[in-house]
């Protein structure tokens, strides 16, 4: 036997509210108490209420189409690319198409006008078109925090890239690195500036200074490989290069070529001991640590796995962000949000993984 289909008014009379109420505070919408919007989606989630997705497109007169905004360089980028062909997948199961936005936005009304919601990924501040789709009228989630002025409440699902770079750190030290670098990329987006923080409190926190080079948002492995070529000519001592940028990882195993740097814990000054092979290598003292012999071994690693980092020449440890089921989470909540089953302003976390290869010498 078929159970009963629950409907608004069920869920109404169950909360003792009325049932425009109940519609206000399933959708975020409307001056609903907090503590009666809490109460009121308790009761839908015990009795089951699940919104009928027919009737909510011929409210709200559904394009049944949602937005995807991505950073001006995705393009060239194996991480958002893999992110959007995950995120349309899960539009889809929802029965929604995806339009991937041009990177120069438009104006808000006119993109409210075509579309049910929005994804925004990475938004930058200084991105002139963010702020236009996040007053579009409309569902948004982000993809990781938006830090400019908020315009209205959107979902977001964040990575803890604070986390994942304060684990490539640890890795390096632990592989015999005493003497850090950080590629970081430029601008004021979520990542961006995690990651730079990050590099200076876990300097702080282990009495060592990581040397930070700034590199744009997307830097090509070009640009990485004559970063490397300066930083190592700056600072010699240096004995592990972590690059932010998605892709960038064989400009640095070029630049270590180039210097004579082999890569690779077992090259290194400290994963043999660095206290040992000072005396009579010239080893230097900073920040309380031992420095490596200069001019040997070299650690190199990255903040975003991909097809560069897996085929490179040694393979370079990453971090995985796992892209595609990231663009999935991202479009999933989108999708939640509009079927109200979750608040506008709902976040969630999505997981990374640390991937060991031979550029840190990782047991086979």
């Amino acid at each position: 036997m078929t159970s009963r289909t629950v409907t608004l008014l069920d869920v109404a009379r169950a909360a003792g509210v009325s049932k425009s109420t109940v519609s206000d505070a399933l959708q975020g919408s409307g001056r609903v108490a907090e503590a009666t919007r809490d109460r009121v989606r308790a009761v839908a989630e015990e009795l089951g209420y699940r919104p009928n997705s027919a009737a909510r497109r011929l409210r709200r007169a559904s394009t049944g189409a949602v937005g995807l905004h991505l950073p001006a360089t995705a393009t060239r980028l194996d991480y958002y690319m893999n992110l959007a062909f995950g995120a349309v997948e899960r539009a889809q199961e929802d029965g929604l198409d995806m339009v991937l936005l041009a990177p120069s936005g438009a104006a808000g009304g006119r993109i409210a006008s075509r579309v049910d919601g929005l994804l925004v990924i990475d938004p930058e501040p200084g991105d002139s078109a963010v702020p236009g789709l996040l007053d579009a009228g409309v569902p948004v989630v982000t993809g990781e925090r938006y830090l400019g002025p908020a315009t209205g409440p959107s979902g977001a699902v964040v990575c803890d890239n604070a986390a994942s770079l304060t684990a490539l750190l640890d890795h390096v030290t632990e592989r015999g690195a005493r003497r850090p670098a950080l590629l970081a990329p430029s601008g004021s987006s979520a990542w961006a500036t995690a990651l730079r923080a990050t590099a200076g409190s876990w300097g702080r926190a282990h009495g060592v200074t990581v040397t930070v080079r700034t590199v744009p948002f997307a830097a090509t492995p070009a640009e990485a490989e004559a970063a490397t070529r300066d930083l190592l000519a700056a600072d010699p001592a240096v004995d592990a290069v972590i690059c932010a940028p998605d892709g960038s990882a064989p400009g640095v195993l070029r630049a270590a070529a180039a210097l004579g740097r082999k890569v690779g814990a077992r090259n290194t000054g400290g994963a043999s001991g660095a206290g040992e092979a000072g005396g009579a290598s010239g080893a230097s003292v900073a920040g309380g640590a031992a420095v490596g012999p200069v001019g040997t071994g070299l650690l190199v690693a990255s903040c975003v796995d991909g097809t560069a980092t897996r085929g490179a020449e040694p393979p370079v440890t990453a971090v995985d962000l796992h892209p595609a089921a990231y663009g999935r989470a991202c479009a999933e909540l989108l999708c939640d949000i509009l079927a109200d089953r979750a608040a506008p302003d709902t976040v969630r976390r999505h997981s990374w993984s640390l991937e060991t290869r031979a550029s840190t010498d990782a047991p086979g």
